[in-house]
């Protein structure tokens, strides 16, 4: 059905760019929302010329709620099914943060607190519907505390949970929430970051996303085969984990 709309968090980043592609392919509508309204703009423009329904820019920050409301009464405006995609996100260095520890409230609010607090806004609406699906971008850093971005996997960790919850309680409704860990993708937040190995496109992980919500998975990895990487990970002893530089 085409009379679908998708609210896209965080849209200017590199995997939602690609999941807005995909989509705008699909005929749907798009609410293209981030703090970067020029970028915003030009990825509208694309979508609209792949098919989009409609996409319309919007104005989103994690870090000022009071916006939130406005976006929310613009995707209740349209008819059909609505969804939401979370790409919302922020990773400094480790180090950084281990030099100005304050830099901790951002990536909580970037990965946890803003988007978890928007969704919580949306839920209603979505449960009032009976239907339709939510889409939350973890990381496999949010599956075990490692030296290199432990702050940043601990916000992960808390949204993971979040939206574990929120899939309890909106499925009874009939809304379906996917929560994502994607592994390495080559985005502007992994640019240049040291170890980075097998590392998959934006465009991969967007369909791979898509098909999770088609086949209303719980959770997937993006690549697949971090699960089985986070699974050996996991099974490490603490006393030889601790002892690991990764």
């Amino acid at each position: 059905m085409t009379d679908r709309t998708w609210i896209i968090l965080g849209a200017s980043s590199a995997m939602a760019r690609a999941t807005a592609r995909a989509l705008a392919g699909e005929g749907v509508g798009l609410l293209l929302a981030g703090r970067d309204a020029a970028d915003l703009a030009l990825i509208a423009a694309d979508c609209k010329l792949r098919g989009a329904r409609f996409a319309e820019v919007m104005r989103f920050d994690a870090r000022n709620a009071a916006g939130f409301a406005a976006l929310i009464e613009r995707a209740s405006a349209e008819e059909g099914e609505l969804n939401a995609a979370v790409f919302v996100g922020s990773m400094p260095a480790q180090a950084d943060i281990d030099a100005d520890p304050g830099l901790i409230g951002h990536v909580v609010t970037d990965n946890f607190r803003g988007p978890a607090e928007f969704l919580h806004r949306l839920a209603p609406l979505l449960e009032a519907r009976g239907g339709g699906s939510i889409v939350g971008i973890g990381s496999v850093a949010g599956d075990r505390g490692r030296l290199g971005n432990y702050c940043y996997g601990a916000a992960k960790a808390a949204f993971h949970t979040y939206l574990s919850g929120l899939r309890n309680r909106l499925g009874r409704a009939g809304v379906h929430v996917v929560t994502v860990k994607p592994g390495f993708v080559d985005t502007a937040m992994t640019w240049g970051l040291p170890g980075m190995f097998l590392v998959a496109s934006p465009d991969a992980v967007a369909r791979a996303i898509l098909k999770a919500v088609r086949k209303r998975r719980n959770v997937i990895y993006a690549p697949f085969f971090w699960r089985w990487i986070m699974l050996i990970i996991r099974m490490v002893p603490e006393p030889i984990f601790k002892k690991l530089k990764i």
